[in-house]
């Protein structure tokens, strides 16, 4: 189980004869599931490459306030906005004492004054350096500001001397900073959702569609990400931004939903069909756009056209009928007979749940920032309070989470 699933850790690695072991820690960290990015000190680079750090983090170091590039793909506030975590390892004397005083005379330090997120530091020194009392009152300075600790170690150091100040194991760093973020309810597992309306064309300028509008389907792929899950997310055309660290497909119609759909549903462990797929679809669409037929003389009725439908893959029951199908959580949208048209879907469709929402309710209907829905599975029906559909995503992803890892204990 990776716990640092989806996790953003920006290393900051200082001067120092330990900035070798940055290397190690990078790969340790993303082994754990973590994305790191690094930013170096200029005295960092004197130790260790920042082509080694590249090579091994995938993505370019940042070194300098002042960057015109990095500036133009991302700034040190955006930078800083991204971390879930600034890890400093090394953390030298000098790197500790500017962050006690709050200075920002470089970039790894600016970065820590706009972190939101927490700050850990791993300090690396000489031991007469890290008893130094100028160092312990700015290290309690910063315990009382809610700079964390990893360490330091004691045992013999670079210089032959032989004490407290060596940077702590990387393993144990690695372990520290797991124990940051608590194993979260869907770590290790993939969540397929599928969100959104789809079209079907009639013509090159006109479709069936629904007034579905995606909302519901994102808030979920946002708290799955929360949840530790890795997200792959199904859209159908909305106009909403892509959730931060979640996998999107873009599709149109439902014949397109249906193959990105059975193409990667063998990686996920749970499926969520959010998505507002239309039942039926045009025989055939026009080439080109279909144009009114017009009498010489003055109509006398409304003109008609005939629209022949086929039925569109059903493609949850698709997803059903795999010899080994994942959790799969439904979605029914009703304006009447809510409960009793949900438990038949979800019993007809062989689902492990299903949401039930009243599409009727202006308050919680299409287009609205609210939800209030009813979980149903096969023993239990579980209603939930009108809230935002963030807040009932949140809750919609602790009653799947409970019930997979119910059904795992009792294997």
């Amino acid at each position: 189980m990776k716990n640092l699933q989806n996790k953003h850790i920006l290393l900051g690695v200082t001067g120092g004869i330990a900035a070798y072991k940055g290397a190690e820690l990078i790969r340790r960290l993303q082994d754990e599931g973590a994305e790191v990015r690094v930013v170096m000190t200029r005295a960092a680079t004197e130790f260790i490459t920042p082509l080694t750090m590249q090579a091994l983090s995938g993505f370019p170091v940042s070194l300098d306030l002042l960057d015109t590039e990095t500036e133009s793909v991302m700034g040190h506030i955006e930078l800083a906005r991204w971390a879930d975590l600034v890890l400093v390892a090394p953390a030298s004397a000098n790197f500790l004492a500017g962050l006690r005083q709050g200075r920002g005379d470089d970039l790894l330090t600016t970065l820590c004054l706009a972190a939101t997120c927490p700050i850990a530091v791993a300090p690396a020194m000489n031991q007469a350096m890290w008893g130094n009392v100028a160092t312990q009152e700015n290290c309690a300075g910063l315990r009382r500001n809610g700079v964390i600790f990893f360490g330091p170690d004691e045992g013999l150091q670079a210089c032959g001397e032989t004490g407290q100040g060596r940077l702590l194991d990387v393993a144990h760093i690695v372990t520290h900073t797991c124990a940051l973020f608590p194993s979260e309810l869907l770590t290790g597992k993939t969540v397929m959702i599928t969100a959104g309306p789809t079209r079907e064309a009639i013509d090159p300028v006109r479709y069936i569609s629904n007034h579905s509008s995606g909302k519901q389907g994102y808030a979920l792929a946002e708290a799955a990400v929360e949840a530790g899950a890795r997200v792959l997310l199904i859209s159908g055309p909305v106009t909403l931004p892509v959730p931060d660290r979640v996998t999107v497909i873009n599709v149109v119609s439902a014949d397109e939903m249906y193959a990105a759909v059975m193409d990667n549903v063998a990686e996920c462990d749970i499926f969520i069909g959010v998505a507002a797929v239309a039942d039926f679809k045009p025989v055939a669409a026009a080439e080109q756009k279909i144009k009114k037929q017009h009498d010489a003389e003055p109509l006398t009725e409304p003109l008609t056209m005939t629209l022949t439908l086929v039925e569109n893959p059903d493609i949850i029951a698709s997803v059903a009928a795999l010899p080994t199908p994942p959790f799969l959580v439904g979605f029914a949208a009703e304006t009447e007979n809510l409960l009793a048209y949900a438990s038949d879907k979800l019993n007809r469709k062989g689902l492990d749940l299903i949401v039930a929402n009243d599409v009727a309710d202006s308050r919680i209907g299409f287009n609205s920032d609210n939800n209030g829905t009813t979980i149903i599975s096969k023993d239990k029906v579980i209603p939930l309070a009108v809230a935002s559909k963030r807040q009932v995503s949140v809750q919609i992803i602790q009653v799947i989470a409970d019930l997979i890892n119910t059904r795992e204990l009792s294997k």
